[in-house]
């Protein structure tokens, strides 16, 4: 798809969220061979350098490649950050850079993304989790507008007020907890429309809600260090859901997320410093 700034992004991708470094290396490098072009990585995942060895070894042309990765909060007002992230991942440049958290501070690491991102070190702005507040506060404060917002987002709770904020300025959701989440996975996947909807495609439950994702104009980036499943994935490109399977799939929100945060939980963010991954 095409961000609001002209750079074309995948529409799915790779997470590597709790993967540890072994298996998202395996993860990313088998990733990439089957086909995925677009990898998703944060300083707080501990797994960058990981994530590097892996787009390495699977020796694909750098440019065929689209990178995300996250600022974590105490790197917010370091000036070495983004230089720092590069090191870890072993690139000249990264595709898409998101500050993570809506800390206290999040207008500093705000800032080193447009600096970087007019120092051409990455392509396109993100942030993360920036919801309600948080983001009627970036685009009222700030002329330079993120191109990608990611946040959770599934059938349950398919983020209908921040669609309509974002909607104006072109910004893309990138969808996290894209089954559901911890303790409501199964609940999504084995509810009677998906498994309905699964039957009538011949895709598995997963197959159908990924592809909910992408026609809904939501980039998305399921994690797995499953072989199987990560070709599973991605294989959703032979079918679209018609409009009244669409329709279907909008009885399942109810409005339900799965991670609640609360303010505490915001400021403690901030002090978590990260432990980086060894070399």
């Amino acid at each position: 798809m095409k961000l609001n700034n002209g750079i074309i992004m995948p529409e799915i991708g790779l997470g590597t969220f709790l993967l540890e470094p072994i298996d998202a290396e395996n993860s990313v490098y088998e990733a990439l061979k089957m086909g995925y072009k677009l990898i998703d990585t944060a300083n707080a995942y501990r797994n960058e350098r990981a994530v590097g060895r892996g787009i390495r070894k699977a020796n694909i042309n750098r440019k065929d490649i689209f990178i995300s990765t996250k600022l974590w909060p105490s790197e917010y007002e370091n000036p070495n950050a983004v230089d720092e992230t590069l090191e870890r991942l072993g690139l000249d440049y990264i595709d898409l850079l998101f500050i993570h958290q809506p800390t206290k501070n999040w207008r500093e690491g705000y800032k080193q993304l447009i600096k970087a991102y007019n120092d051409g070190k990455i392509k396109a702005i993100g942030v993360s989790n920036f919801e309600g507040e948080y983001i009627n506060d970036l685009l009222n404060e700030f002329d330079v507008y993120p191109q990608v917002i990611q946040v959770e987002c599934h059938p349950f709770y398919p983020q209908t007020e921040l669609r309509e904020i974002i909607k104006e300025k072109d910004i893309k959701i990138m969808s996290w907890y894209p089954l559901g989440g911890k303790g409501m996975t199964s609940e999504l996947l084995n509810s009677d429309i998906i498994k309905s909807l699964s039957n009538k495609y011949n895709k598995t439950p997963a197959q159908i809600v990924l592809r909910w994702h992408l026609d809904m104009g939501f980039i998305v980036i399921p994690g797995s260090k499953n072989k199987d499943h990560i070709k599973d994935n991605i294989n959703i490109f032979d079918f679209k859901l018609s409009k009244e399977d669409m329709n279907q799939i909008s009885k399942l929100n109810n409005n339900q997320r799965r991670y609640i945060r609360t303010d505490e939980a915001l400021e403690n963010f901030l002090n978590w410093k990260i432990t980086y991954e060894a070399k």
